[in-house]
């Protein structure tokens, strides 16, 4: 019989006690140990101790028959169901005689390392243990994986240009962004403006809402603006705005280059001729379609849906972007929104900046399994965020890529790093970091041409197919 963690909690796992039962999980321990007979059952792996949920409906007891690798990778396993009542430990469910199957995924690959010993307990897999010889020669390796490709952070606000305060203060200064990409090796970042900026703020939840309707041409009157003042940082430090294929070829780790992007067509205003003029006009080439308003082209993840998904004007944009050779980016964008964006495309689809959960819970900017899968069918690709909030070092990081490539498969998984958009702290938050992340992709078990994926091969592979 198989369970999935949906079941928990109902009357259907609750019948099976006693019966042989199937679930997929990862294996955790609170101490970290290589091997163990006795650990809890998770459906996503923890970046953190802390992290482990105290919730009895989302982590199992498992007894199992022979010791279990604990790699911080998702395994699945079989054995007898038993309903606990009134456990004094708190426990619902238990797995006895719990036995390993097949291990599905990424981690099952055998060209790939072991991950480091422990339940990703935050703890830097790799270089810091390794001997001084071997840790050299990683640091070389990753920065080749950097010079081989056109290196891309899908999803950025570098220099600050998320700003409100600084789009209508014409002439404020904005934050380096050409040194630390010149520094890191990071060749070109998904440089977008905020067209929606006017109208959200961080609520007392610490979240991000509407708090008012714009006015009619508001958001069109405050994109020119943000344009405009990308274009001349753009001037000033020196970055190369790319506008097509050979554009972002010739992007390689020493030069500083950007594609020009848009979080929200909310300037849009319901006027599809305004696609053809940002294109024209201001170079844009990558184009989210929602972000923290409900807007005229969809539903957003973090508020109650309105259009039951994509709208038809949603549809009609997705088609003009098509036409026109610009990136669709659905990031913000509900399931629903999403299933009918990769109806419509004729092109690969982007999702730029999220990270993977098995069951995101409403509100959620994380995504489903299913969600990545919808992506990964066009062709296209998701970029995982590094909020330090949920990955704590630059190697849980890395351990986050590829739960996503257990998904999807590598040629599908990207970085967006959400550069000066986080709410909180970051765990990348400058380009000079990259060298480190390529490393600890390297540490956990990627190849080289794996990292050159990851960090822009497979972004530069869709804006091609993108390109007119």
């Amino acid at each position: 019989m198989r369970l999935s963690w949906n079941d928990l909690g109902t009357a259907r796992t609750d019948r099976a006690e006693g019966a042989t039962v199937e679930l997929g999980g990862f294996p955790c321990t609170v101490l970290p140990q290589t091997h163990a007979s006795y650990f809890m059952l998770l459906p996503e792996a923890p970046c953190c101790a802390g992290c482990i949920p105290r919730n009895p409906l989302a982590a199992i007891e498992v007894f199992a028959a022979a010791p279990v690798p604990m790699r911080g990778q998702s395994v699945r396993l079989t054995g007898t169901w038993r309903v606990l009542r009134d456990d004094p430990a708190g426990w619902r469910y238990q797995l006895r005689d719990a036995r390993l199957l097949s291990p599905p995924g990424w981690g099952a690959v055998s060209r790939r390392s072991v991950l480091a010993a422990g339940p990703l307990m935050c703890v830097a897999a790799g270089a810091g243990a390794d001997e001084p010889a071997a840790a050299s020669q990683r640091t070389a390796e990753a920065r080749r994986a950097i010079e081989a490709v056109s290196t891309v952070d899908m999803h950025s606000h570098a220099g600050g240009i998320a700003s409100p305060a600084r789009i209508m203060r014409v002439g404020q200064p904005f934050g380096p962004v050409a040194a630390p990409m010149r520094q890191g090796g990071m060749a070109a970042i998904c440089l977008a403006v905020v067209s929606d900026g006017p109208t959200h703020r961080v609520m007392a939840d610490g979240r991000i809402h509407p708090y008012r309707d714009p006015q009619p041409g508001e958001l069109h009157a405050y994109a020119e603006l943000a344009f405009g003042r990308v274009l001349d940082m753009a001037q000033r430090q020196g970055l190369a705005i790319i506008a097509d294929g050979s554009g972002l070829r010739a992007a390689r780790a020493g030069t500083a280059s950007v594609v020009i992007a848009a979080e929200g067509a909310d300037f849009l205003e319901g006027r599809i001729e305004r696609v053809d003029e940002a294109f024209s006009r201001w170079t844009l080439r990558h184009l989210q379609l929602t972000h923290y308003r409900v807007n005229e082209l969809g539903d957003i993840q973090t508020e109650p849906p309105v259009h039951g998904g994509l709208t038809d004007f949603g549809a009609e944009v997705v088609r003009r972007c098509n036409r026109l050779g610009l990136v669709v980016d659905v990031a913000h964008g509900t399931y629903a929104l999403v299933e009918r964006a990769a109806s419509v495309t004729g092109k690969p689809l982007i999702l730029s900046h999220t990270s993977l959960r098995a069951n995101p819970p409403p509100g959620s900017r994380r995504i489903s399994p299913d969600h990545a899968r919808v992506i990964a069918a066009t062709g296209g690709v998701i970029g995982v965020w590094p909020p330090a909030g949920e990955f704590a070092t630059l190697t849980a990081l890395a351990i986050g890529m590829a739960r996503m490539v257990d998904v999807v498969g590598v040629d599908h998984v990207g970085l967006g790093s959400d550069m000066r958009g986080l709410i909180g702290p970051s765990i990348f938050p400058d380009y000079d970091r990259l060298p480190g992340l390529a490393e600890a992709l390297l540490g956990v078990g990627f190849t080289s041409s794996d990292v050159g994926k990851l960090l822009g091969g497979n972004y530069a592979r869709v804006f091609e197919a993108c390109m007119v």
